[in-house]
């Protein structure tokens, strides 16, 4: 057994590999949205199966969740890996999210014999498809929404296979930013690769497997005890999304939890069946989902495998939490996802009253505008998401312009979005009236309006949160939902689906204007406390009574 300074010692080292992981990709990678906003995700995989030893602390939650699923895929391939090999994967129903997340995944051996997997994940902001940036929010199968890659081998004993990099490559709209990128997750890995040759030469190749084993375990002994603080019984929540960006019915999350002693378990079994266009989730973004709520609620227990021994997510085919080939997925990672906590958090409330907050904003509205710059010559794929308003909750109010739930990622810098592309921001401010009152108020959304200054382009926008707003919980209010209009040639555009239209041919001049959801309110608004009151109205901070209602 090992003593508890080896074992500390060993956690925190592994952690520490994959913080150094990002941070290289950090600074190595082209695209804004992973060097600025830090859409990317490092960790460390057991070879077996492919479950989390250890992960960076600013690392994407969903991404980190996911990429489990995708490491077991490339462990299920028994033999044939060799050192300086590297799987590129970004396939959804492989472990995957939406397509522009691409995952690289590298065996690493010491002493001969196979040790961990690493990855690396990075939201790619051009993955081909119909329209610039992947999101196409009418798209009705996957090959609309851009290439996809099953495991492939991108590196074969520390080469690159040009043969596939030059697929890819002509498949995409700015192959450049992808080199880019790609070598930056690719020297992540080897960096990684380095620090555990160097912990192996600390400490031997036994004591290190027995402290990953002794982790795992501690953290699912620290999760079963959580559990057993809970009301035993079963609870359920719902939660709709606006619609599927096709058909404009909602999209019901309908969650059964059961909470026994020591185990908890999340059926989704009622929930709405798989729609035609693209806010469909497979299971690894759905299953994650459900582990990132897990750790809003735990922050306290070490992140790895072990955090999900305890847990088990039913999410049948039947539904469209589940979808397979050729369903198309672009709305599930930054959309479905952060519904499925919402809902978990409503039905996670009943058994812990008091201890969960209000619903944060819950739709991070991707925007991508695609198009030729004529004063810098080239072609430019630009992505951008926002935050807004987190919960209310005992004790405090909530955080404006916060980041979604499923991230950790920033708003990248509006000045470095354009120095790169022809876009302008005329307007980034805190939303008046967007947060839900309460006790404890939600936090603010944000409202921005930008342009487009030379050319022409086309513009989509995937979103969420308009119909269904965020909720109050224990007597708060619910917060303002999404909107979002446009200025195209003089005349004023709302989308037909309100947060969801692609393929907007905009020209110089023409606008885009959205205003992101506040924070759900928590407890009864009567009982807040004058001077919250004295002191928002001095800040020009105020609560909404549920914004817009449709």
């Amino acid at each position: 057994m090992l003593d508890p300074i080896t074992l500390t010692v060993l956690h925190h080292r592994l952690q520490q590999i994959t913080e150094e992981m990002d941070v290289i990709l950090d600074r190595a990678a082209f695209s804004p949205i992973i060097s600025e906003g830090q859409d990317r995700a490092s960790g460390i995989f057991d070879p077996v199966d492919g479950k989390l030893v250890a992960q960076g602390a600013t690392g994407m939650p969903i991404h980190i969740g996911a990429m489990q699923y995708a490491a077991a895929t490339i462990a299920r391939r028994r033999g044939g890996h060799a050192p300086g090999d590297i799987y590129i994967i970004n396939d959804p129903y492989k472990g995957g999210t939406h397509l522009m997340d691409v995952k690289l995944i590298m065996p690493v051996f010491v002493e001969g014999r196979l040790f961990c997997l690493l990855g690396s994940s990075g939201h790619w902001p051009d993955i081909g498809g119909a329209v610039p940036g992947g999101f196409v929010t009418r798209a009705v199968e996957v090959q609309q929404e851009g290439i996809r890659i099953g495991g492939q081998r991108i590196c074969r004993g520390g080469e690159i296979e040009q043969d596939l990099l030059d697929l890819i490559l002509d498949n995409v709209r700015v192959p450049e930013q992808r080199v880019g990128d790609l070598k930056a997750q690719i020297a992540s890995l080897r960096a990684g690769e380095a620090q555990i040759a160097r912990l192996l030469s600390e400490h031997s190749l036994d004591v290190v497997e027995k402290a990953i084993a002794a982790l795992r375990k501690t953290s699912a002994d620290l999760m079963a005890e959580r559990i057993a603080t809970l009301k035993p019984g079963r609870y359920s929540f719902e939660d709709a999304l606006d619609n599927d960006g096709v058909e404009d019915n909602p999209l019901w999350i309908r969650l059964d939890l059961t909470v026994e002693p020591n185990r908890l378990v999340f059926d989704f079994s009622r929930s709405s069946p798989p729609c035609r266009g693209p806010m469909n989730s497979v299971i690894s973004t759905t299953a994650s989902a459900v582990f990132v709520a897990l750790k809003h609620i735990y922050p306290e227990i070490p992140m790895n495998g072990g955090c999900f021994d305890p847990v088990e997510v039913i999410a049948p085919e039947t539904t469209f939490l589940n979808v397979g080939y050729p369903r198309p997925v672009s709305g599930c990672a930054a959309e479905v996802s952060q519904r499925v906590v919402d809902v978990v958090f409503g039905a996670m409330a009943q058994a812990a009253p008091g201890e969960l907050t209000g619903a944060p904003f819950g739709s991070a509205i991707n925007v991508t505008i695609g198009g030729f710059d004529p004063g810098q010559k080239k072609r430019y794929v630009f992505y951008f998401y926002s935050g807004g308003g987190a919960g209310g909750y005992q004790g405090g109010d909530g955080l404006s312009n916060a980041c979604s739930t499923v991230g950790l990622a920033k708003t990248p810098p509006l000045e470095v979005v354009e120095q790169q592309t022809p876009i302008l921001f005329e307007r980034y401010a805190l939303r008046e009236g967007s947060a839900g009152s309460g006790q404890f108020r939600g936090g603010l959304g944000v409202e921005y309006k930008l342009k487009l200054m030379r050319g022409e382009a086309r513009l989509s926008v995937l979103g969420d949160r308009a119909k269904f707003q965020p909720y109050g919980i224990e007597g708060g209010l619910p917060a303002a939902g999404t909107s979002i209009d446009m200025e195209i040639s003089g005349a004023s555009y709302t989308p037909p689906m309100l947060a969801k239209d692609e393929g907007i041919v905009i020209s110089s001049g023409d606008t885009f204007t959205c205003r992101t959801p506040g924070g759900g309110g928590f407890g009864d608004p009567a009982r807040r406390d004058p001077q919250r009151v004295a002191r928002d109205l001095a800040n020009g901070f105020t609560a909404g009574d549920g914004g817009n209602k449709f």
